[in-house]
């Protein structure tokens, strides 16, 4: 199938691949530094989030393999290149759950030949499973940099599905709000998600335009702070596309705030070039896929299992945390932030908000982040 897509437009010293794994994947990733023997390299795992892909990895995979990483970033289950998932929303939908998604990693590892790898680094949803990686799977993975989405630790041990059904019921009030809203998550995790932004009204480029823009630094109005307190009206000052209009698709949502072309020609740090990339993609995949994520981790079942099996534990690892100053992803779960730095993680390292960037730190300070991962590498040996 592979021959049939079209070139990705990759930085020099970037190649893509494909691998077998014994998930039953047959994995799609980009991967720099693959010269020489590659098990005589320590590896790094870059893993993507929500709505992205490998490829917004590009500015980190050749800096990352000049200080002599094997880096390798895949498009996990569910997305792009990356076959053998199960996409339809009526099929086995659990198999994107966390432990499953550390166990794609693992397995991606060692049929890459690797033993461990020196550091996991994951953004948006990506975040989470590199933070899962390194909590239940130490051995393999040696340190974990979290971007954008900060970790708070598993589900409480006894009473995970106590704590579930809480945050639900904040969930259900937000419909009881004027005017009523609903939470982003809930709403990916419903039938009409994946329709209603594969084929959104205004194109599903200019979707996709918009909800970058909106997530990033270039919408002023992203001023984020810590938010009051797990209620539904303090979840109410999260903007439009974390707290949508109750009958809103995500489409609708962030449709008044596509960026004029003057500001698109002015965008560098996503040309349309490189949108397309994503466009194309998406176009050919639509993003049940990943939504398949979200319907794990908004369900009770699967909430409470992690927290039976893993409630109270800890990353021991080394642990470092990045973001953009301008993202309200670092706030959308009250005191998630605070947690990770006192509770979830016993070697955390440090917490940098980068300035002028939003969602997409990687992508829309990829110099500044770029100096923090090797800041943070050399600090291991």
């Amino acid at each position: 199938m592979s021959s049939l897509l079209p070139p990705l437009p990759l930085p020099e010293g970037v190649r893509p691949r494909h691998i077998d794994t014994d998930q039953g994947l047959r994995m799609h990733f980009l991967e720099s530094g693959f010269e020489g023997d590659l098990r005589a390299k320590p590896l790094l795992l870059l893993l993507h989030g929500f709505p992205e892909l490998a490829f917004c990895w590009r500015h980190q995979l050749p800096v990352l393999a000049a200080a002599g990483y094997h880096v390798v970033a895949p498009d996990q289950r569910g997305y792009g290149r990356t076959t053998g998932g199960d996409d339809r929303f009526d099929g086995d939908w659990q198999a994107s759950h966390m432990l499953q998604l550390v166990a794609d990693a693992v397995a991606l590892v060692q049929a890459l030949g690797h033993k461990t790898v020196a550091c996991v680094i994951g953004h948006d949803f990506g975040s989470p499973v590199a933070a899962w990686c390194a909590l239940t799977r130490p051995d393999v993975f040696h340190s974990v940099v979290m971007m954008s989405a900060p970790f708070a630790g598993p589900p409480p041990c006894a009473d995970a599905l106590v704590a579930h059904q809480k945050i639900t019921d904040v969930v259900h009030d937000l419909g009881s709000l004027q005017p009523p809203r609903q939470h982003y998550q809930w709403y990916y995790s419903g039938p009409k998600a994946n329709a209603d932004m594969w084929h959104a009204q205004q194109g599903l480029h200019d979707f996709l335009r918009a909800y970058y823009h909106v997530k990033s630094a270039d919408w002023a109005p992203n001023q984020p702070h810590p938010l009051a307190g797990w209620t539904a009206q303090a979840w109410a000052a999260l903007p439009d596309y974390y707290i949508m209009g109750a009958n809103d698709t995500m489409a609708e949502a962030v449709a008044p705030f596509m960026p004029s072309n003057q500001a698109i020609a002015d965008c560098k740090w996503l040309p349309d070039t490189d949108l397309a990339v994503y466009t194309v993609e998406y176009q050919r995949t639509g993003f049940q896929g990943g939504l398949q994520w979200y319907r794990c981790g908004t369900d009770a079942a699967l909430f409470a299992q992690l927290g039976q099996s893993w409630g109270g534990k800890t990353i021991d690892v080394p642990c470092a945390f990045i973001a953009g100053a301008s993202d309200w992803g670092v706030y959308q779960m009250p005191g998630a932030f605070e947690a990770m730095q006192t509770k979830a993680c016993s070697k955390m390292g440090w917490c940098q908000l980068i300035p002028h960037a939003g969602h997409w730190v990687q992508q829309e300070q990829p110099l500044e982040v770029n100096r923090l991962l090797l800041s943070f590498l050399d600090g291991l040996a």
